[in-house]
């Protein structure tokens, strides 16, 4: 992209429309809206992180997720000590389509895809990660605490598995989690624990856990460590979804 295409992005055109249950979700898709919409072209540099906390209200830690989830579409990019700017609009390509993973065995057979894909991506993470991303990751592990009475929220759940992606360096990791979408969780698909007749409390604490031995091999830089941990959260992933298809199939 020329420097003569970098303009100015009009603040009218990032103005939030409505509240979103999930704010960096409603960030992302005003600012999606509007790329797509023409409303905001490639070369627009987005504003700062403060006037867009302004516009919609939101923390910057939610305006970070936001910026993370629209340069994991492709429609932004940061250049470090500039700016974020709108991107050009790429062809369209084959993807995974979150829409054919209907079934239990369809769920199970992209978490045999992700045992493989993102146990690497760990171990790339944990050599390539930068201190700002493993912040994130800290912060987003935080949100993921199970609380007495609620749900571990899905959302933030994918949101740390695509920081990790992230972290790698190469955008294909990226790409294909990001297709998948909250696909990658099965708790979003299925009450496994419910199923198995699992203490909901303890299934969530032991995820959180997991999740917790990925983080800290990460943040120390131990590679090997970090492909473990995440093998080991995936394959507990699989085998309790193999337990969830057994109890349907047995009733």
């Amino acid at each position: 992209m020329s420097q003569t295409a970098v303009h100015a992005m009009p603040a009218a055109a990032i103005v939030p429309k409505k509240k979103h249950r999930n704010l960096a979700q409603g960030v992302v898709e005003a600012f999606t809206e509007s790329i797509q919409s023409g409303q905001l072209k490639a070369g627009d540099k987005l504003p700062t992180e403060s006037v867009i906390m302004e516009l919609h209200g939101v923390s910057r830690t939610v305006v970070r997720e936001a910026i993370s989830h629209l340069q994991a579409a492709g429609l932004v990019q940061t250049r470090h000590g500039i700016g974020t700017f709108v991107l050009e609009p790429q062809p369209a390509k084959m993807r995974i389509s979150a829409d054919t993973i209907r079934t239990l065995g369809d769920v199970l057979a992209v978490l045999e895809l992700r045992i493989s894909l993102e146990t690497e991506a760990a171990w790339l993470a944990a050599t390539r990660r930068t201190e700002q991303q493993v912040a994130e990751m800290g912060a987003a592990l935080q949100r993921m605490a199970p609380q007495p009475g609620q749900s571990s929220p899905v959302e933030s759940d994918v949101y740390f598995h695509l920081l990790i992606a992230q972290s790698t360096g190469n955008r294909y990791f990226v790409d294909i989690l990001s297709d998948l979408g909250n696909t990658i969780i099965p708790r979003a698909r299925i009450n496994s624990a419910q199923l198995v007749h699992e203490d909901p409390a303890a299934y969530l604490q032991r995820v959180h856990r997991e999740h917790e031995d990925i983080y800290h091999a990460i943040l120390r830089k131990d590679a090997e460590a970090a492909r473990a941990a995440m093998r080991t959260h995936l394959s507990n992933s699989r085998e309790r979804l193999r337990r969830a298809q057994d109890a349907i199939t047995a009733n």
